[in-house]
């Protein structure tokens, strides 16, 4: 087994987790790259088939996996997941990934439908606070484990015309911190994912309705786009040392930073530029 630098076990080698939205892209990056450092995972996501198929895949490599049908926006499926995965290992998770998650943009603030605004903070947001809601409390009483939540540098990048997208995230990285401190001291750590472009299905997923936003959008996986693989195996490695924040690349970094240092001038070049691009 290896060792982190303070000489433990690495809690991500031989855990027992759950990983939300693994059908696809970075949550069966996820759930494969966890099999692969010898844990046994429950592979959940709203398609079951899609659930099945990872669960499949991993148990052919020669790991152990179940795949499970759960829809995040309801709080009772969330428990029943909980319920089930105890069940299957024999008590509480190690780590628990809330990933699952919906792209949608393409109009500014006031077209944007209210139906998209639902349906984007139902999944993105709701789906996480109810994985942390059920999960926290668990963990916390078996006094160790970790919890990855999948954010976006939309977070704090906050692109226009993705503005339902851009709250849904932002959300997911203040219920990341504020849990966080909730948690210090407890065995339990915390650790917000903030990507920019992943190469997943996201794009063919995502109802965007602008066709300029779809091709910037596309743009950006061409040029930016990292392996949802290369992700997964960064953020574990992060938990291994119990960071908080994952910003793993190069113009997420940027991002960060720009918009910490010179807020005013930073939204105003992005502004400008999502035009100019356009």
């Amino acid at each position: 087994m290896r060792l982190n630098p303070f000489g433990t076990p690495r809690r991500t080698e031989r855990a027992d987790a759950v990983v939300t939205g693994a059908g696809s892209g970075i949550g069966r990056a996820f759930a494969r790259e966890l099999a692969d450092r010898g844990g046994r995972v429950v592979c959940a996501d709203i398609e079951a088939d899609r659930a099945h198929d990872t669960a499949t895949e991993i148990l052919a490599a020669g790991g152990t996996a179940l795949g499970v049908d759960c829809d995040v926006r309801v709080a009772e499926q969330v428990v029943t997941l909980a319920d089930t995965a105890e069940d299957w290992f024999g008590g509480a998770a190690d780590i628990v990934i809330n990933n699952a998650g919906i792209g949608r943009g393409g109009e500014p603030i006031g077209q944007t439908p209210l139906r998209q605004w639902h349906e984007v903070l139902d999944v993105n947001l709701w789906g996480v606070i109810h994985g942390c809601h059920v999960f926290a409390p668990r963990l916390r009483t078996a006094g160790r484990g970790a919890i990855v939540n999948t954010a976006s540098a939309a977070a704090f990048g906050t692109a226009p015309r993705m503005g339902a997208y851009n709250v849904s995230k932002a959300g997911v990285l203040a219920l990341s911190e504020t849990l966080a401190a909730e948690l210090a001291g407890t065995g339990v750590t915390v650790t917000a994912l903030c990507p920019t472009a992943v190469r997943t299905g996201i794009l063919d997923d995502a109802a965007v309705e602008d066709p300029g936003a779809a091709r910037l959008g596309a743009a950006m996986l061409r040029w930016t786009g990292r392996s949802p693989e290369s992700i997964a195996r960064t953020t574990l490695d992060a938990v291994d040392h119990g960071r908080l924040y994952v910003v793993p690349q190069v113009e997420a970094k940027f991002i960060w930073q720009s918009k910490r240092l010179l807020p005013t001038p930073y939204t105003q070049v992005t502004g400008l530029l999502e035009r100019v691009l356009r």
